[in-house]
């Protein structure tokens, strides 16, 4: 054991296990952001009496600020460190979150979507930095189970942060609903709007707070150097560069479609199973209920299957792990679409174990001997999150034909989260032939 921790955290000598620790730390907290923010589109949308639309603003602030900051990220990590992209990353974390008070103080909207998108150019910061660092902690033979690792820390914080949005702001909100709101008068309105945005503000000056105490703890901890060859940033060349290698710019393709894939399964599960439950006669909002925890369930299962596929990747090569989870993905898909029942969603939920392995295997396999290179590599990845905001609007628009050739609609949609495992499938496949 004591030899299996070396090779995974050490490296000519040198622990990395207390930076690993640290670094592994900020994985957890940008997956509390994503998740704690998902339900805020509702949220917003009831406590300005908005539409769906106009809500989902709150998405395209937050994608929008992992992808305008990928580049720069790189380009700042790639002129000082790691370590200085992590900081700064983690002063715009807590900066966004904090923003969250003057914003409720307006009694406005966009002032909130000002603090997401700074939060968030902050988590592209954290990514495009933290990614690379912990492959580079170690052996290059264990960067992707080291990788992996840190990873499964991730879904530990998305889970806190449904926790976080369910009980301690959705279930502590006025009960008021849309309709009711929209027959308040001025007065009432501004009362009821300021009440429920002091609940909403309160988790996320808490993390900011807590973002501030981990910044001052990694600033003053000693981390690894890691040997930077270059601070030269060579832009344009170094992307010529990279994208000229196969296994880089594939694992960029697969990883828009692997990211399109979480995000239509963890959204669209509500849509599904509300579908599926009134079918057998349930009323919407116990549908709704009902499906939230089996969304919860499939995140359990994301987590507990991420430990378990690190585990698997001591004994087997990563493309061709990645390769047998994209099929095993694919066939629960293919039962997710023609079982319209109780089975069908079970195959939903099974799709999240499947999905686990994917994103930090992509990642290590793509940035695989970029060396210095990985800094902009990442940016690329990161970037790919993208397919985030772009699959998912698709699947909405199956979804809103409510029948197609005799099917529910709902479960036709699905097609699409088939066609992005197909390509992650492909990409694994071409991954373990190249060894």
């Amino acid at each position: 054991m004591k030899d299996e921790k070396q090779s995974l955290f050490r490296k000519d000598g040198v622990s990395y296990l207390i930076p690993f620790i640290l670094i592994t730390s900020c994985f957890a907290f940008w997956g509390f952001a994503n998740d704690i923010t998902n339900p805020m589109v509702k949220a917003f949308s009831k406590i300005f009496r908005m539409s769906v639309t106009d809500g989902a603003l709150v998405q395209v602030a937050f994608y929008g600020g992992y992808f305008a900051m990928a580049f720069p990220a790189a380009m700042f990590i790639r002129k000082f460190s790691y370590k200085a992209g992590i900081l700064l990353g983690l002063a715009l974390y807590a900066f966004g979150a904090l923003l969250f008070f003057p914003a409720k103080m307006t009694g406005s909207y966009y002032p909130f979507l000002i603090a997401y998108f700074i939060l968030t150019c902050g988590l592209s910061f954290l990514e495009t930095s933290s990614n690379p660092y912990i492959l580079s902690m170690g052996t290059e033979e264990t960067a992707t189970r080291r990788l992996n690792l840190a990873q499964s820390f991730n879904p530990m914080g998305s889970l806190i942060g449904m926790y976080v949005a369910m009980h301690f702001i959705q279930a502590k909100m006025s009960p008021l609903d849309t309709a009711q709101r929209a027959v308040l008068n001025d007065a009432e309105f501004a009362a009821v709007r300021d009440a429920d945005l002091s609940i909403l503000i309160r988790p996320y000056l808490l993390i900011g707070l807590v973002i501030v105490g981990l910044f001052f703890l990694i600033r003053f901890t000693r981390m690894p150097s890691n040997h930077d060859q270059s601070h030269e940033i060579n832009f344009l060349p170094t992307l010529k560069r990279i994208f000229s290698l196969p296994h880089y710019r594939e694992g960029v393709i697969a990883q828009f479609f692997y990211i399109g894939v979480q995000i239509m399964c963890w959204t669209f599960i509500i849509q599904y199973g509300t579908r599926l439950f009134m079918s057998q006669g349930m009323e919407e909002k116990a549908a709704e209920v009902l499906s939230q925890q089996y969304n919860i369930a499939a995140m359990v299962i994301f987590c507990l299957s991420r430990f378990i596929c690190t585990f698997l990747l001591r004994y087997l090569n990563p493309g061709r792990l990645l390769m047998v989870l994209a099929v095993a993905g694919s066939i629960l898909t293919l039962g997710t679409i023609f079982l319209q029942n109780t089975l069908g969603m079970y195959c939903l939920v099974g799709i999240s174990g499947c999905m686990s392995l994917m994103f930090p295997t992509i990642y290590g396999i793509a940035l695989k001997g970029l060396g210095d290179d990985a800094k902009f590599g990442a940016a690329g990845l990161i970037m790919a999150i993208l397919g985030g905001s772009v699959l998912p609007p698709l699947q909405a628009a199956i979804i809103d034909k409510g029948m197609l050739f005799g099917m529910p609609a709902v479960n036709l949609s699905f097609v699409l989260p088939l066609i992005c495992l197909i390509v992650v499938a492909v990409y694994g496949y071409r991954s373990c032939r190249r060894v």
